[in-house]
């Protein structure tokens, strides 16, 4: 499987060493390329991207990433491994929803959610980002599923859940959805939180051609907001790269087209093409 939605971690320099940690614990998993720069890896047959970034930011709970097990025993060895320098969010146990799950922040501070159920649920894709609307917010949930049905073309909502009750009433409990051939899933928060979202966890849209990126790019920052890079934020606060899918390449060809690229906002393709 190819997902189209790649999620981007950022990492204070040791994006390889977090990659190969990853690789060591989670099965059918390897480092699949290193510039420096960025490690890609596919995990569980989902693509990643790990960013040396430096200190600027880190990673948080607001987005996850659920992993789900058909088997007990290859999640239990999971979760050992995670728990090395790891913090419990959420205890390994049974729970209305899944006979067997849990909540943990790796030692690096990324956020994955074990749960055991069937892939067939989840679209035969075994990690799923999954997007929590907390603090500032909180309640957003419902407006932002409205927000990404109209910016993916290819999109398929697949079930949401409300809280019944509490506090949270009436807010999303849960929801999956389908976007550019990726599942993911979103929540509103069940609990006050003190986080948000961040650049320590962004999502990377691969762009055919110079069309899809000024569409995306367009769309999502007439009600968000534009950075660097081919980054941007929606309104929510989930921050986006927006990149042509052979950026790779672009980069590799033109020894130019890294300085100008550190130039841009929205990315040019012909611009990198003829730095």
């Amino acid at each position: 499987m190819e997902n189209k939605i790649i999620p981007a971690l950022w990492f204070d320099n040791n994006a390889k060493e977090a990659l190969d940690f990853y690789c060591d614990i989670l099965p059918h998993s390897s480092i699949t390329k290193d510039n420096g720069v960025a490690v890609e890896a596919s995990l569980m047959g989902v693509n990643f991207i790990g960013i040396n970034g430096g200190n600027a930011f880190k990673p948080n709970p607001s987005i996850s990433f659920m992993i789900v097990f058909e088997n007990r025993d290859e999640l239990d060895l999971t979760w050992n491994g995670f728990l090395e320098e790891g913090k419990v969010l959420m205890p390994l146990q049974e729970y209305p929803f899944s006979a067997h799950y849990g909540w943990i922040a790796d030692k690096f501070g990324v956020s994955w959610q074990l749960y055991l159920g069937k892939l067939s649920d989840v679209n035969e894709q075994s990690i799923i980002p999954t997007l929590m609307f907390a603090h500032t917010q909180q309640g957003n949930c419902e407006r932002a599923l409205a927000f990404y049905a109209d910016l993916f073309k290819n999109f398929h909502a697949q079930g949401a859940v409300h809280y019944p009750e509490g506090p949270m009433k009436g807010q999303v409990m849960h929801a999956q959805f389908q976007a550019n051939n990726t599942t993911m899933a979103a929540m509103d928060s069940g609990t006050e939180m003190d986080f948000t979202f961040t650049e320590g966890v962004s999502l990377t849209i691969l762009c055919k051609d110079q069309t899809e990126i000024d569409y995306y790019w367009d769309k999502i920052i007439r009600t968000g907001s534009e950075s660097q890079c081919g980054w941007c934020k929606d309104e929510f606060g989930v921050s986006w790269q927006v990149v042509p899918n052979n950026i790779a390449k672009l980069l590799q060809h033109n020894k130019n087209a890294q300085k100008a690229l550190m130039g841009m906002k929205k990315i040019v393709i012909s611009e990198l093409e003829n730095a």
